[in-house]
């Protein structure tokens, strides 16, 4: 398996106001006959308490201070994967395009850096509808971004997002990610395909149900042979509570309980395999390795 690292450099680097992108280190991967690259639609500014509140306060505070996250605001990074593989160009997830927050939506820009035009994309592959994983699919005239691509999502998440009680069922504080995506999986429905969890997608990518995060997530493992690495979504959703605590619950989770048992599946199956990870919300461009420590875990970039 061969690793090599490419830096996009498509905006200013640092974010005074986090009204300018901060695009992060492209990761390349080269696993048999799928050329594999993160690319960077930008990041997330969010409230500490979104993921904190209710844990224990001094052991978060040690994992915090130990990873150099402050408690208050978080600024996730966030990493899609396109691979290329002969006359397919697959995107994992769209972005959020211009209309969620103005630090993201860059994901045109990091795809121009690699000589992609969005229009050579055939298949967009999502791991599910939340904003900055989904909103990307239409333009500012809710235009189709991907005019040329099959739009696979999974069934159960195309059941959740599409059914008109979600928006009163989901709770106040995202009925407005309802309603969003509702209206553009409506406006994409003809270029939509459906799949389930164990479906071989394509050739060489397994979808695996990961539910907790939203009731449908999926991740796909890439295969070629013996060589793997796994698009994670929002499974994993950082690299520090997650890893050191993934029994806890995360307030980012729609079902935090089975979000949680959902995380410690998929990281002790990334472990004992030894089967790189592809993370949407991950440092270094999102690639790296899964290693245990002790009874918890650690995320390795592959940069590091």
């Amino acid at each position: 398996m061969k690793l090599d690292r490419r830096q996009v450099l498509a905006g200013l680097g640092g974010c005074a106001a986090c009204a300018t992108p901060l695009y992060t280190v492209a990761q390349t991967l080269q696993l048999g006959s799928f050329d594999i690259t993160s690319v960077s639609d930008g990041h997330l500014v969010l409230p500490g308490s979104m993921f904190f509140d209710g844990l224990p306060q001094e052991p978060l505070q040690e994992i915090l201070s130990k990873n150099g996250v402050s408690a208050d605001q978080l600024k996730p990074p966030c990493n899609l994967t396109l691979l290329r593989q002969d006359d397919k160009i697959i995107l994992f997830d769209a972005g959020a395009g211009a209309g969620f927050m103005p630090s993201a939506g860059a994901l045109l820009d990091s795809l121009a850096a690699q000589g992609v035009a969005p229009e050579d994309i055939t298949h967009v592959v999502f791991t599910h509808a939340h904003p900055d994983h989904l909103w990307g699919i239409l333009d500012d005239f809710d235009d189709p971004v991907f005019p040329q691509a099959e739009l696979m999502i999974g069934q159960a998440e195309w059941t959740y997002w599409t059914d008109p009680d979600t928006v009163t069922t989901i709770g106040e504080a995202r009925a407005s990610f309802a309603v969003g995506a509702a209206r553009r999986l409506q406006a994409v429905e003809d270029q939509i395909s459906l799949f389930n969890s164990g479906d071989e997608i394509l050739p060489g990518i397994l979808a695996h149900g990961t539910p907790g995060h939203t009731p449908g997530h999926m991740a796909f493992e890439i295969r070629d042979g013996t060589q793997a690495v796994m698009v994670g979504g929002d499974a994993i959703g950082n690299h520090h509570v997650a890893f050191a605590r993934p029994d806890w619950p995360s307030g980012a989770d729609q079902d935090p309980d089975l979000g949680a048992a959902t995380r410690l599946r998929l990281l002790d199956h990334l472990a004992t395999d030894d089967i790189p990870l592809m993370g949407f919300h991950l440092p270094h461009g999102g690639l790296g390795r899964v290693t245990r420590d002790g009874a918890t875990y650690r995320f390795l970039p592959e940069d590091a």
